[in-house]
C-alpha cells in the first residue's frame, strides 16, 4: 500500500519563492552608441567610417568602382611605416611651428585630419623656437596596409606624445587619425 501525503507549505515565517527574470546586459545598438570622438587642440576630428574584418583588396574591384575612387594597398606594396611617420610627425610640427606652410600636410592626411589641423588652433609649445627632436618612432601593424604609430616628441625640455593611424591608400601611407599631447 502507497501512502501519498500533500507538497508541503512553506512555513508562516518565510515568504514564498517567486519565480524573478533578469535581464542579461547586452552591448547598446548600433544607433544607441556613442561614437568615440577624436579631440585635437579642442577641435573634434571626424573619424573614418569602420570597416570591420580584413581590408578590401584592390585587385578584386568590381566593376566601375575598381577605376575610380582611392584604393587600398597591401603592406608589400607601401614603403616604411616607421619613416612615413616620422616624416608626418616632423612636418606637423613644422607647421605648428610656423616654418612651413599648412597646405605640404595635405598629401598626407585624410580631409577630416587636414580640417582640423588647419582649423585648430596651435599648442603654445609648439610657437617655441627650440628645435624638435623626435624619439624612436614606434610601429604596430593591426590589419595588412594599417600602421599605428607613436613617438615622443622634445622640444625646449618638454616632451610630448604623438600617436597617429596611417592606412595604406593609392600606394602611400595616409594619416586618418593623429593625436599630439
Amino acid at each position: 500500500m502507497t501512502v501519498t501525503t500533500a507538497p508541503e507549505s512553506p512555513p508562516a515565517d518565510r515568504p514564498a519563492l517567486q519565480l524573478v527574470r533578469v535581464r542579461t546586459p547586452q552591448p547598446p545598438l548600433e544607433a544607441m552608441r556613442r561614437p568615440l570622438r577624436l579631440v585635437l587642440d579642442g577641435v573634434p576630428v571626424p573619424r573614418p567610417a569602420h570597416r570591420p574584418g580584413p581590408r578590401p583588396r584592390p585587385d578584386r574591384a568590381v566593376g566601375m568602382d575598381a577605376d575610380f575612387g582611392p584604393a587600398w594597398s597591401l603592406r608589400s606594396d607601401l614603403p616604411d611605416p616607421s619613416a612615413a611617420g616620422r616624416r608626418l610627425i616632423a612636418l606637423t610640427l613644422e607647421a605648428f611651428a610656423g616654418r612651413r606652410p599648412m597646405l605640404q600636410l595635405q598629401p598626407l592626411t585624410s580631409a577630416g585630419v587636414f580640417a582640423a589641423l588647419s582649423a585648430g588652433r596651435r599648442p603654445r609649445w609648439c610657437e617655441s623656437t627650440a628645435p624638435v627632436l623626435i624619439g624612436r618612432v614606434h610601429v604596430c601593424e593591426p590589419v595588412d596596409g594599417v600602421a599605428e604609430i607613436s613617438a615622443v616628441a622634445r622640444r625646449g625640455g618638454r616632451a610630448h606624445a604623438v600617436a597617429a593611424r596611417l592606412e595604406g591608400i593609392d600606394g602611400r601611407w595616409r594619416c586618418t587619425a593623429l593625436q599630439i599631447g
